[in-house]
Parts: C-alpha cells; structure tokens; sequence
C-alpha cells in the first residue's frame, strides 16, 4: 500500500500525496481518457466529408464508443479483480494509443468505426482501472481528495481537448488521433511503476471502517492478486456486493447526474441559448465552460467535504444543487442568469461524481472492488448515450424550457433516494462528519 495512504489513526487527512507515483500514473492516465469524446466530437463534420457519410453515420464514431464501454465493462471489471488492477491499466493504455494509430491509416469508415469500438473498450479499462486503484490504495476524507482530484482532472481534460481537437482537424481529419499515441509509453510505465496495494484483507476487516457502514464481505473468498475464479461464484460476489440499497442509490444517482448533464446541460442549454437568446457557438461554449470551471474547483475540494459529511450526504447535496441549478434555468429570463444556474450545476456535479465513488469503494471489499465499479461505469457510459437523445426527442413536443423543470424535480426525487437508499445500518448518523 501508498505509504501515504491514511491510517486508522490519521481518518481526516486530505492531503494529496503527488509524489507518489500511484497517483501520478492515475491522473495522467485520467487525463488522456477524455481524447476518446471531447476530441474527436469537432472532427465529425471533417470526417463526413472525407469518407462521403452522412451525419447520423459519421456520427456512430461516438455511438460506437459508448456502447461498447456500457456492454464490455462488466467484463473488464471482471479482470481487473482476477489478473490486477495494474496489468488492466497498463493493457489498456497500450491498446487505446495504439487504436489511435490504426485509426490514422484505416483505409475505410467501416475500419475506422471498427477501432472506435476497441477505443471504447479500452477507455472503460482505463476508467475503472484508475479508479479502483484509488478505492484499493487510499482510505477515508483522503481517498475523497484523491477522487475528487482525479475528477477534476477529467473534466480539464474535458474542456480543452474539444479545443485541441478543432484547432489539430484544420491541419487534417486524422491528425487528432495522433494524440492517443501518448497513452502507448504511459501503458509501459504504468507497468512498471505500479504495484498492487495490499488490500487484500478488506473483506474481513470490521475495526476500522466508517462506523455504520455496510460493508460487503466476500461470500466466497478470493482476492484481486489472481486467485479469483471468473465463474458463477464471482459473478454471485459481485452483485451481492452491489445489492445493497447504499451501492444501488450510488449507480442510480451516477446514471441520473450523467443523463441530467448530457441531456439538460450539454444537449438543452446550448439549444436554449442558440434559440431564445440568437448567441453564437463560441459564447455557448463559453457558458458550458463555466459549469466545467465550477465542477473542477469543487471536485478538487471533495476531501475537504469528505471530513464533514458522508459520501451519501455529499452526493445528495450534489443533486440538490442540481435542481437548484435547472429550476434557475427554468425560470431565466437572462443569459447571465442561465450561466448562473450552469455554475450550480457544475457544482452539484463536482460534487456528486467523486463522492459516488468514494461511496462504493467505502461498501465494497477489494475482492470485488473492480466489478463494481465496472458497472458504475456502464451506468456512467448509459447515462451519458441517452441523455442528449431522450432530451432532443422529449423537447420536439414539450419544448426545452418545461424539460428543464421536470429534470429539477428528478433531480430532488433522487437526492431523496440517495439519502434514503445510502443511510448506514446501525447507529451511523448520515449527515455526521467522519470521526478521528
């Protein structure tokens, strides 16, 4: 284990360890992961004219992306609790550099859509690597700081490769996938500088848990050092780990908090604006970053949140702000007043996805860590597919200003099932702060 990991003794330390490797390699890997999107998405219309497709089709390089992220996570989840969270990373980071290289001599869109699909792959072996990593290696408000980080990290990474993206397309179509060959030395490193935490012994460790916490023991042993059976055994460990009305509230409101932004910000909002208030895609772009900027700085604080509140408080407040933030875009007459209300969003965001994590590596043993984490990320991957299309075909008949209402309400309904769903057995108290 980091040996800057937080003790049993030391539970509030939000400290940021960046001189440890583990935590370097995550971050930089978390940084390259949004190249999958956020940098191809400006090269769509290019793409449509090199290869002669229409937009819809040209537009599956995305598609194509996410589903195979939705349907294959479970599976590599599944490896990473068999052959280690290290060798999943280090494979994935290779095989998504080098899809990126493919991409760029593929003689044909069929190929290249193809690649796409090993890319989305790849990336959900990137996501639920970096993030079990983080579960296995920290405990407490610390983990909390290192999620948070790893969040913000993300949504840099999120806002300036679309940037990248569109300034690299008007040198060539194919000169954007040229960056995911970063991700091929960072594999090998990855390789060789990580080690597997010795966490072994969570499944039975009853001492020095968050009190009231339901954690998931494992019901028929095994560990994430390779000793796991991928069989019907393991298959009935994970979903007991993830049965639980805590771990359940956690993926509902990963799925509902990725839908809401997908939909009602980066789908809704830019309409909204382009339509009622005649902006241009630059000021647009300019209020989506605002949320980003938002999320970023709250992100980062998710440590220092963790020492006050539990990750279910954390996650509830989040989608209070939510609502808060889509009732004040509801009811803008303004565009000062919908950036306002992308800033609550933002904020709700930043703190929501961090401490949803931090949640289920808190309630799941590190025998069936990744597992779970793997169909976080599908419910991540789901939300983010469905989101602009459930909204863009809801608002042909209701238009996008009710929509943005009724997501207000969702977003209450949820908080009060996460705060439900994720209340501690025992004598826990929910809105507690985390005791030395």
């Amino acid at each position: 284990m980091d040996t800057t990991t937080t003790t049993a003794s030391e539970p509030t330390d939000t400290r940021i360890p960046w001189d440890s490797p583990t935590v370097r390699i995550v971050l930089v890997s978390t940084l390259l992961a949004p190249l999958g999107v956020p940098l191809v998405s400006p090269t769509l219309p290019v793409v449509r004219d090199t290869f002669g497709v229409s937009e819809v089709t040209a537009s599956l390089l995305i598609s194509a992306y996410f589903v195979a992220g939705i349907v294959l996570s479970p599976f590599i989840g599944a490896l990473a609790d068999r052959l280690g969270r290290r060798l999943v990373l280090a494979a994935s980071l290779v095989v998504f550099g080098l899809a990126g290289g493919v991409i760029v001599v593929a003689p044909s869109f069929t190929t290249v859509l193809l690649v796409r699909i090993v890319q989305g792959t790849a990336s959900a072996g990137i996501f639920v690597a970096t993030v079990t990593i983080i579960g296995d290696t920290f405990e407490d408000a610390q983990r909390n700081a290192v999620l948070g980080i790893n969040t913000a990290v993300l949504s840099v990474g999120a806002a300036i490769f679309p940037v990248v993206g569109g300034v690299l397309v008007a040198i060539s179509w194919d000169a954007p996938y040229l960056l995911y060959l970063l991700a091929v030395p960072l594999g090998v490193l990855a390789w060789r500088v990580l080690e597997a935490p010795d966490r072994d012994d969570r499944g039975d460790r009853t001492d020095d848990t968050e009190p009231g916490v339901d954690r998931v023991a494992a019901p028929d042993g095994g560990t994430a050092d390779g000793t796991i059976s991928l069989d019907t055994g393991y298959a009935r460990g994970v979903l007991a780990a993830v049965g639980t009305g805590s771990v359940l509230a956690m993926f509902l409101a990963t799925f509902a908090a990725e839908l809401l932004l997908f939909g009602a910000i980066l789908t809704a909002v830019p309409f909204l604006l382009v339509g009622s208030y005649g902006l241009t895609p630059a000021v647009v772009g300019g209020v989506l970053l605002l949320s980003e900027g938002v999320s970023v700085v709250v992100s980062a604080a998710n440590g220092r949140f963790a020492r006050r509140a539990t990750n279910a408080t954390l996650v509830a407040v989040g989608f209070v702000c939510l609502a808060v933030g889509l009732a004040v875009a509801w009811l803008a007459t303004s565009v000062l007043a919908i950036a306002a209300a992308t800033g609550i969003i933002g904020a709700g965001i930043g703190l929501v996805l961090p401490s949803v994590d931090a949640e289920v590596s808190d309630r799941v043993t590190s025998q069936y860590l990744a597992g779970a984490l793997s169909l976080r990320n599908s419910t991540t991957f789901l939300g983010r597919t469905l989101g602009p299309v459930a909204f863009a075909g809801v608002a042909t008949t209701t238009g996008y200003a009710p929509l943005l209402f009724a997501s207000a309400v969702v977003a209450l309904a949820v908080a009060a099932v996460v705060i439900a769903g994720a209340r501690p057995i025992g004598d826990g108290d929910l809105l507690a702060p985390r005791s030395a």
